[in-house]
Formats: C-alpha cells, sequence, structure tokens
C-alpha cells in the first residue's frame, strides 16, 4: 500500500479534477498539516467545490494522488476515510421528518455497530457539537422547516461530532459562512480556528469573503483557470496586485491589506472638496458616492484609515507620503481643487502636527464662501 507513515493532514499530490472523464484542473498540489486552515478562494466557477469534492470522493480523481494521514486515499475503504475525514459541503440535505438533533447524529454512524444505535456518550458529542455552533435552539425543529443558515450551523455540527478514532482529524468545508449573517460568521469561522488548534485538526475550505480568509487562514491556495496560482501565506498571496488580477476588479476597489472591497464613485470633474482624515470624511465620501456626485478628496497621507475609501470613491485625491509634511506642491494642488468645486466640506473637527494644511484648507474654502456649515453637510 502506498504509504507516507510519517506524514499527518492532507496532502494532494498532482491530482487531476473534473466531471466524468474530463479534468477541469491539473496539476493541483497542496498539504495541510494539523493544526493549520488552508482556504481555497477565487472566482466563481473556478473550480473550488471541484477540488473539495474529488477530496471528499464525491469526484472520481482523475489523476494523481491524494494522501490521508500518508495512506493513498484509493486503497482506503469508506468506513476508514470517514473515521478520518469530516465534511460540509453546499449541497442541501432533505432528510424526511428528521430534527436537527438527529442529522447531526448520523455523523455519529461511522461509529456504531451493526444496529447503529447511538450511545450516551454518542449523544453527548452530539449536543457537544449543536452548543459549539449555537444550534441547540434548533435541536427538536425540523430540519427541513429551518432557515438556510440555521442549516448550515447544523451541516458543521454533524460534521465536528465525527470523532474519530485516530490522532488527527480532517475537516472538509465548502463555503461553510453561507447564508450566514456577520454574528454567525464570526462564530463559525472562530469554531474552525479553534477546533484547528484545540484538536490538531487539518482544516481545508473554500471561502468567497476575500476579509475573512485573510484573517482565518494560515495558507491560501488560489484556484486560477485550470489550475492552482499562488499559494501560500495570507500577507503573501495578498501582497502586490495579484489578487485585483485573480478577480479582475481595479486596484482601487480592493485593498489587500484588508481583504476590503469598496465601490467606484463619479470619476467626473470634481464639484465638491472634502477636507477628511482620520476617518472623518468616510460618511461623506459614502453619501457622495450614493448621489453619484464626483468630489475631491485631501489632504490625505495615504496610511490614513480612509485613504482606500477616497481612492475608489473620488474622481480626484490629494495625498502625501506617510509621516512626511505636506509640501507647498500638495497644498498648492489641493487649494486649486477647491477653488474650481463648488463647494468645500471639512470632516476633520481636530488639527495637529500633521494636518495642519487641512486647517488652512478650510480657512481658504471659507474666505471664497465656499465652505458648507457642518449642520448642513447631512444634506450633501
Amino acid at each position: 500500500m502506498e504509504q507516507r507513515k510519517k506524514e499527518s493532514g492532507i496532502r494532494l499530490e498532482d491530482v487531476a479534477a473534473g466531471y466524468g472523464r474530463k479534468a477541469l484542473l491539473n496539476h493541483i498540489s497542496l498539504h495541510v498539516s494539523p493544526g493549520n486552515v488552508l482556504t481555497l478562494i477565487g472566482p466563481n466557477g473556478a473550480g473550488k467545490s471541484t477540488i473539495l469534492k474529488t477530496v471528499t470522493r464525491q469526484l472520481a480523481e482523475l489523476g494523481g494522488t491524494i494522501f490521508l494521514e500518508g495512506t493513498s486515499m484509493s486503497r482506503m475503504r469508506e468506513e476508514e476515510v470517514a473515521r478520518t475525514l469530516a465534511m460540509v459541503m453546499t449541497e442541501r440535505l432533505h432528510p424526511e421528518f428528521m430534527t436537527c438533533r438527529e442529522v447531526v447524529a448520523t455523523g455519529r454512524y461511522p461509529y456504531t455497530g451493526r444496529l447503529g444505535i447511538l450511545s450516551t456518550e454518542d449523544w453527548k458529542l452530539v449536543d457537544d457539537a449543536m452548543q459549539l455552533v449555537h444550534a441547540r435552539d434548533t435541536a427538536d425543529r425540523n430540519f427541513s422547516q429551518i432557515s438556510d443558515g440555521q442549516r448550515q450551523r447544523v451541516m458543521l455540527a454533524r460534521a465536528i461530532c465525527q470523532e474519530p478514532e485516530v490522532i488527527v482529524r480532517i475537516l472538509i468545508l465548502d463555503e461553510p459562512t453561507s447564508y450566514l449573517d456577520m454574528r454567525y460568521k464570526i462564530d463559525i469561522l472562530s469554531s474552525i480556528r479553534r477546533l484547528a488548534a484545540e484538536r490538531n485538526m487539518a482544516v481545508v475550505m473554500s471561502l468567497h469573503e476575500l476579509d475573512l480568509a485573510l484573517k482565518v487562514s494560515d495558507v491560501i491556495a488560489c484556484v486560477e483557470g485550470d489550475h492552482i496560482g499562488k499559494t501560500g501565506t495570507p500577507e503573501e498571496v495578498f501582497s502586490g496586485d495579484y489578487i485585483q488580477k485573480l478577480y479582475g476588479v481595479d486596484a482601487e476597489c480592493f485593498d489587500p491589506r484588508t481583504g476590503a472591497v469598496y465601490l467606484r464613485g463619479n470619476k467626473s470633474r470634481p464639484k465638491i472638496f472634502v477636507i477628511g482624515g482620520a476617518g472623518s470624511g468616510i460618511p461623506v465620501y459614502h453619501a457622495l458616492q450614493r448621489k453619484n456626485v464626483p468630489f475631491a478628496a485631501g489632504i490625505l497621507m495615504e496610511n490614513d484609515v480612509e485613504y482606500q475609501d477616497a481612492c475608489a470613491a473620488a474622481s480626484r485625491v490629494v495625498s502625501v507620503k506617510p509621516f512626511f509634511p505636506v509640501a507647498e506642491k500638495e497644498i498648492a494642488e489641493a487649494r486649486s481643487w477647491i477653488k474650481t468645486c463648488e463647494t468645500c466640506v471639512c470632516c476633520a473637527e481636530a488639527f495637529g502636527p500633521y494636518n495642519e494644511a487641512n486647517r488652512a484648507l478650510r480657512e481658504y474654502a471659507k474666505t471664497l464662501g465656499k465652505l458648507i456649515p457642518v449642520e448642513a453637510q447631512q444634506n450633501l
């Protein structure tokens, strides 16, 4: 039997994946060690689910080898795989007349005898798993009558309660945060991180939310066309403009440092100049963006919390490098835009050594009669 006795976790070596006999992705090589989370990202239809379905045997591998705990999965019996690997896929189950607790309990069946009778300890693991994902309130409800978000939590609990009789466990999740609101996205991903650390699990999952992938993953693999593109730590993968190119978005609409997405504003000649800084201008940027009003913003340091927002929404941004004093060149540029704009808004309330130039811009706009009073800004 093809084995790697000293290796734990899951490894894909030169795997080809697809449907029928047609490979859609080739040369997939990935490794996830116990305690780590690997996240697949990529555009819709790139093949993330195809890879996961191949790992979970829903699709036959069309080439290469998948190793579970050092053993080739093709040589393992179904019950052996079930005791090592748990999965939560996007397909919806349609059990008839089953409560959520009973659905979760099906995760324990690989460990029961021929009669499939769960022990007291089995039921305790079921209840503990439901508690972990905040699904206890659905325990006695019919699975077919709960929301999609609740079903996602129940299915995660089903995977969690598979307590394998091996040292290391592998968890596969296809879009575990789909249909969940903010609170439960945070809860689910926090639970996944705890499971990886406390139970020494190797986790492979796909995510659409890049900001969450950036925070929860140890390794990110980018599914790109018919192959795996860039792979590495979140900091390595999200450096430069690779992610923007992968998804086909403008560089200004995505911040690789935070995973935040921004909407483009009207890039016509600006009608309003916004003096902001330290986040004070963001509400005004959004208000003008919603009304499709072109505006200019400044003077902002390029590490300011609102700089990326301004780059996406404003038609012109006057900026300086971080920690450098504002030069006459930037001041003159800002004054020129204030002079040509119809009005000016000053969102900043306090001025220090690094934004003293903005105080001067406010006074300049006031002398031109273009400064909008603070109380009038809400009517923009």
